[in-house]
């Protein structure tokens, strides 16, 4: 069996090897969600191969004295056996020594800091910070410190109070994989079938830590249920408190009734989530808005998305959960889980399969814009986007799952989606009514020349030319994923 790979990434790497080889002090954050494979980039710059001098800590949830003799321990492990830090203040004077020798710290979960008993560490640290800047040229290490929590994170090396406010020298905020890295991905170790890359990118998208637990299960080229049971309904299975431990635990349940309810019905407004809040606590209306705005900007779970051409002000907003494991945690999965020990487990799994499927039909919209985007940016095709890919609604129940612009041929190419390439074919009579409304509001396009494009996972000979014959362009995800990999690898 192939061995597990680094995948993607390209650009990341490059850039931190830079840094790298600068020879002078530098002050590197490292952020991105759980699983997004911090750690896995900074250890594949950091190779024994091309550097010795690497001391790696990864910091516990702990008191003062759990860091410490945890940092003791690493040390160690890495060769450093003087200088040992005694309490938090020496270790912060510890990294500042071996920075002047040339080492590279990296610190993971950084976060922990924020925590009350920890926060004087950044003080600490800061004055340690603040003296290999001064002589920057003179000192060839540096600092890596890598975290999850945005809001955390935020607190300790961005607020204007913060001891470590402004000392960051350089900055790597990771993302999802893009789809070029997932099909290298499934191609070493599965296939990359349009089916597959729709399931498992509406379950995991571009975490890649979730698919190398799949393959380490031995179930990431296996069928759905079997990916389903193995992964979250067996006693060992890896992501069985993923989420609860990512994310869910910080909110100590304060929000749940309001992502559960944006996770099962995506794209609801903000009246949807007021009436279905007034349903189950008469008194909690007032708090909604305050709710969505923390769930927002403080932790990224929730975004509100606007049609293309709207106005910032405008009140037609749509609710959606960022992150697609959350989404599909929230709406098909976790019930389903926690009652396992109640339930026959195949019917339990049957049923997160069937929410899954539903799910899938917004996960295709949201990889097909995807899609377009990438293969743009790589110039594939015979589309190139000038505008990022938004779809578009109005009151009157006019709905376009996909609006593109090539301004600069002034071309005009709207979509709809469907998981089912059957119902496709059936709505694109209807859906021709929702492109001419779309054009009698929008009328500066009506000089353009409009495509329409109907999308599905996979299209059979017969749906492609029904779909010509109702004068729409057919497009599958083989026809989105053509030459992408190999395109991506030669940029």
């Amino acid at each position: 069996m192939k061995s597990w790979g680094f995948y993607g990434r390209h650009q990341e790497l490059g850039r931190l090897r830079e840094i790298l080889a600068r020879k002078r002090w530098f002050f590197l954050k490292v952020s991105g969600r759980r699983r997004i494979g911090k750690t896995s980039l900074v250890q594949q710059a950091l190779q024994p191969s091309q550097r010795e001098k690497v001391l790696y800590i990864q910091i516990p949830d702990s008191d003062p004295a759990g860091v410490v003799s945890t940092a003791r321990d690493f040390m160690q492990m890495f060769g450093i056996s003087d200088g040992l830090p005694s309490n938090l203040r020496s270790l912060a004077t510890r990294i500042g020594s071996l920075a002047e020798a040339g080492w590279i710290v990296a610190l993971d979960e950084f976060q922990y800091f924020n925590r009350k008993v920890l926060f004087e560490f950044t003080s600490q640290l800061q004055a340690e910070v603040d003296r290999l800047a001064a002589r920057a040229d003179q000192v060839p290490g540096g600092l890596i410190v890598l975290g999850s929590l945005h809001t955390e994170m935020a607190a300790l090396l961005e607020e204007r109070n913060a001891p470590l406010y402004n000392r960051i020298t350089d900055d790597l905020d990771l993302g999802h994989l893009d789809i070029a890295s997932l099909l290298e991905m499934l191609t070493a170790h599965a296939d990359a079938s349009p089916m597959r890359l729709l399931f498992l990118w509406n379950l995991f998208e571009g975490v890649p830590k979730f698919y190398r637990d799949c393959f380490e299960q031995g179930v990431i080229a296996g069928e759905r249920r079997e990916l389903l049971r193995q992964m979250f309904f067996s006693s060992s299975s890896p992501l069985r408190t993923e989420a609860d431990n990512w994310f869910l635990k910080e909110l100590r349940g304060r929000y749940d009734l309001v992502l559960k309810f944006i996770a099962t019905h995506p794209g609801c407004s903000n009246a949807d989530i007021v009436a279905h809040v007034r349903s189950v606590e008469p008194d909690s209306e007032k708090q909604v808005g305050g709710y969505l705005k923390i769930l927002d900007e403080r932790y990224r779970m929730v975004e509100r998305l606007q049609p293309i051409f709207a106005k910032t002000t405008t009140r037609s907003g749509r609710f959606y959960i960022r992150d697609n494991f959350l989404r599909a945690w929230l709406a098909a999965l976790s019930v389903p889980v926690a009652s396992v020990s109640f339930r026959p487990l195949e019917s339990l799994v049957t049923q997160v399969d069937e929410r899954l499927v539903d799910a899938e039909g917004h996960g295709l919209e949201r990889l097909a814009a995807t899609l377009y985007e990438e293969r743009s940016r790589l110039e594939l095709g015979d589309f190139a986007l000038t505008q990022r890919v938004k779809g578009w609604w109005d009151r009157n129940d006019t709905e376009l799952d996909l609006v593109a612009l090539n301004d600069d041929e002034r071309i005009l190419r709207l979509g709809t989606c469907k998981r089912s390439p059957e119902k496709l074919v059936k709505d694109l009579g209807r859906f021709d009514g929702h492109i001419q409304r779309f054009l009698s509001v929008e009328q500066r396009y009506r000089s353009w020349k409009v495509e329409r494009v109907a999308i599905s996972p996979l299209l059979s000979g017969d749906h492609r030319q029904a779909i010509q014959n109702a004068g729409y362009i057919p497009q599958d995800l083989a026809d989105l994923t053509k030459g992408l990999s190999s395109a991506s690898a030669n940029s």
